[in-house]
């Protein structure tokens, strides 16, 4: 046979023969390993279909396929077609061969730590099947973002209003006439005066209150500044005499803050903005163009439309002293609070009852305070809420959401929201949890629920900025996979009660950062607080490299 027809027939049988077994160096897999980002694992897939290997009759449907212990997981497929066959498949050249990318997610599962990632082939040449082998194309899957644990969040706590010392300012004031001074009994008579007078004498008799009393004389601005200062000091000097004396009366040795104000313009402009007067709006504006006293009262004397009214309704209100009694009610110590909370928390009010539960650090107290809170105040939900934080640290979390849906109950508050979310997040229900969280605000703990949602969620330069300044291993954790291994080791090294999951971490962090002895020292640290961890480490592709390692092997086994 002629050679030239030797080459024909072998390039015919080339283009319409059966497709071979695509070899696993076309394909290109990112990330190798595979990695758990969000509660899934996604995967990007591109090959390169070498030149005469895709049969111009051909159709072939690619999956990739996720192999584990028990059981397997199926991609995303993908068909392909070759350049003779009518249909709406991506063609591949028979010729010059192609390059196609295709991307998939597995849910993640625990089990897919040690599995196997392949490609599988449905293939057909017309209407003949092709068998063609699966090809193995990655192994293993670094779940370290799994790690992230709602559960061990700082739930929001319904915060207390309790104030030792609650402050408060009573004042009265003594009206003058224009232009004079001197104390009238009609003002000197009045209900306000006597009432003044009598909480001062309270105040000064209750063992839990101090007063201090002060004298704040004023003039009108109108007038001129030399007449209103002569005139505001005569109205302190009087009303503090008249005061000293009354004060003797009632054998209360106080002393008094006196002082007066010229002319009084901060009032003046105070009262003139919650006034309905006519052109007020050009009044202050005099004010606010105007600094010298003298223009000021220059410019308000032109404004004739208003000047009138100024005069009756406005300049005599500011022609007074005002008495002013600073009262500090004193309340209860910590230590009073704490043995009413225990014995008799019927004398202590809700704020007081709250304040209690955070003077100890006992789970067991703090719950049975939080408790005697609900049954004295059950309208209270803060009460309910904080019951429910304790259950949740408890790992009781069935009853903490029965907790915090009955503190919703009373009032739909951000703490209960907050904490609903965390417990959603603890099921893996990613939406709920970001309606609870997201429609939260003003809570001191929404930082760090936000970080565990954005771990969950994969968004690792968000959780790190939530969380903030929180030391947690969630914290770090964030920190690890934003590949800031420094910041990280900080985090852990202040993580207050540090646990098992805290030197696991550690771990992570020195293989990250070719810490061989580091790596050792910190597992050896974790499998004591937690033996199954050998295991885990065992599986865990983060330590891979050191799996011929002796004390590696000695350790996990």
């Amino acid at each position: 046979m002629p050679f030239f027809v030797m080459a024909a027939i072998i390039a015919f049988t080339s283009c319409s023969g059966k497709l071979k077994p695509l070899s696993g160096q076309y394909v290109n897999v990112d990330p190798q390993p595979l990695e758990a980002i969000g509660g899934q694992v996604p995967v990007t897939m591109s090959i390169a279909y070498p030149a005469k290997w895709f049969n111009k009759n051909a159709t072939v449907t690619v999956t990739p396929v996720l192999r584990y212990a028990t059981g397997e997981t199926w991609g995303t497929a993908y068909t392909y077609q070759g350049e003779k066959v009518k249909a709406n498949n991506t063609a591949i050249s028979f010729a010059g061969g192609g390059n196609v990318t295709m991307k998939s997610s597995f849910k993640y599962k625990p089990e897919m730590k040690k599995s196997e990632l392949y490609l599988t082939f449905d293939a057909k040449i017309k209407n003949k099947t092709v068998k063609l082998p699966d090809i193995k194309i990655a192994d293993g899957v670094i779940a370290t973002s799994a790690l992230a644990d709602a559960a061990t969040a700082n739930p929001a706590i319904g915060p207390d209003k309790f104030q030792r010392i609650i402050k408060e300012a009573h004042d009265a004031n003594i009206m003058f006439l224009i232009q004079q001074a001197e104390l009238r009994s009609r003002e000197l008579n009045k209900d306000e005066i006597a009432a003044w007078k009598e909480i001062v004498e309270s105040a000064n008799n209750a063992p839990n209150q101090n007063v201090a009393i002060e004298i704040s004389a004023y003039a009108s601005p109108d007038g001129g500044v030399k007449l209103n200062d002569a005139l505001a000091e005569r109205r302190e000097s009087n009303t503090t005499r008249y005061l000293e004396r009354e004060l003797k009366k009632k054998k209360i040795e106080l002393p008094i803050d006196a002082h007066y104000t010229a002319q009084d313009w901060e009032g003046f402009q105070a009262l003139v903005s919650k006034s309905n007067l006519q052109d007020k709006d050009l009044v202050l504006r005099v004010l606010s163009m105007y600094r010298d006293p003298a223009e000021r009262e220059r410019e308000i004397k032109n404004i004739s439309s208003v000047y009138k009214s100024l005069a009756d309704e406005i300049l005599p209100q500011l022609r007074r002293s005002r008495l002013i009694a600073n009262i500090e009610i004193i309340g209860k110590s910590d230590e009073e609070i704490s043995r009413l909370a225990q014995g008799n928390p019927g004398g202590l009010s809700v704020e007081e009852l709250l304040y209690a539960a955070t003077l100890t650090n006992n789970a067991t107290d703090k719950e049975s305070i939080y408790g005697k809170s609900t049954q004295q105040f059950p309208n209270d939900y803060r009460s309910w809420n904080n019951v429910g934080v304790q259950r949740y640290r408890a790992g009781d979390l069935t009853k903490a959401e029965e907790l915090f849906n009955r503190a919703n109950g009373i009032k739909n508050n951000s703490e209960s929201n907050v904490n609903l979310g965390l417990i959603a997040l603890t099921k893996g229900d990613i939406a709920k949890a970001q309606q609870l969280i997201g429609g939260a605000s003003d809570v001191p703990e929404l930082g760090e629920a936000l970080g565990v949602l954005y771990l969950q969620q994969g968004d690792y330069a968000k959780a790190v900025s939530s969380f903030g300044a929180t030391k947690s291993n969630n914290a770090a954790l964030a920190q690890i996979l934003s590949k800031d291994y420094s910041k990280a080791s900080q985090t852990l090294n202040a993580v207050a009660g540090a646990d098992a999951v805290t030197d696991y971490l550690k771990a992570v962090v020195s293989a990250r950062t070719n810490d061989a002895n580091g790596v050792i020292s910190n597992l050896k640290a974790a499998v004591a607080k937690k033996p199954s961890l050998a295991k885990e480490a065992g599986l865990d592709l983060e330590f891979a490299k050191y799996a011929t390692n002796t004390d590696f092997i000695n350790l996990v086994k």
